[in-house]
């Protein structure tokens, strides 16, 4: 039985990117005859909203989409927490007090997913009174599970390197996990067998792939679908105020038309779906 999810941070309103996330996981639990899950990413400090949550709720109902509610990652701090604690007393985790404009300076190089930490704060005596993140020493988690491969629907057999991305943070200064910490662990408990999401958190998986190898988790297959773009060419975000569904439903569109149409990738005017 195919098990999917789609989990969306309530810190802003949702979007036809997002749209097009739920409808791709919906249809394919469907497909499987399985589950389609809805989790509130909720865990954004002051950035998380209660309200949202409702919204989103609301606009998958306007799409014609039903799920199955799962606890929100604010219910879960206690898992997060201990897994941390696992890898911490193992040594695969390390302080670190860099700020993001402090790694910018020293002109780090650029990875698939952004700046890659040069390591400043390995191994370094710290001042336990400044705020603290808890990054990965991937080296020495890489050393002590050997070669991994994860598989994706459209990429396919993918060997694993997390050394890509460097030693990213798994616990940050102001949350009590990171997205690659608490998205790998909830989708485990919630027993998740395909990860829907977009393109751009190919290379995340690779992090994902190695959390669970660590920690004795299930390992999902993977689908990463191609994202929403702009007329501008740009990825439709909430950074960026693109137009939210909440809007449109407002408005009167009718979601289950919209919903049929990306199906058959027909979207709105300015609108296009990036290749995979």
């Amino acid at each position: 039985m195919t098990v999917t999810r789609f989990a969306p941070s309530p810190n802003g309103s949702l979007h036809l990117g997002h749209a097009y996330a739920a409808i791709v996981a919906h249809d394919r639990a469907r497909e499987g005859q399985g589950r389609f899950q809805l989790r509130i990413e909720d865990i954004d400090g002051t950035r998380s909203r209660a309200e949202l949550a409702d919204e989103f709720r609301a606009d998958l109902e306007w799409l014609g989409l039903e799920w199955d509610e799962v606890p929100a990652q604010s219910t879960r701090l206690a898992s997060y927490d201990a897994a941390a604690r696992n890898l911490l007393e193992r040594g695969l985790l390390y302080p670190c007090t860099c700020t993001r404009a402090e790694i910018e300076a020293l002109e780090p190089h650029l990875g698939p997913d952004g700046l890659v930490y040069p390591g400043t704060c390995k191994g370094r005596e710290l001042d336990i009174g400044k705020p603290l993140a808890l990054r990965f020493d991937v080296d020495k988690a890489m050393a002590e599970v050997g070669e991994i491969w994860w598989e994706d629907e459209l990429a396919g057999r993918m060997r694993a390197d997390p050394r890509e991305a460097g030693d990213v943070v798994i616990v940050r200064k102001d949350s009590p996990a990171s997205y690659h910490l608490a998205a790998t662990l909830d989708d485990a408990a919630d027993g998740v067998t395909l990860v829907t999401r977009g393109q751009d958190l190919f290379y995340a998986t690779n992090v994902h792939r190695l959390l669970q190898e660590l920690l004795g988790l299930p390992v999902p297959r993977w689908h990463h679908h191609g994202l929403l773009m702009d007329a501008g060419g740009k990825k439709l975000s909430k950074s960026r105020h693109s137009p939210s569904l909440a809007d449109r439903r407002r408005a009167g569109e009718d979601g289950l038309a919209l919903a049929e149409e990306m199906r058959q990738g027909r979207f709105p005017a300015g609108i296009t779906l990036a290749s995979t």
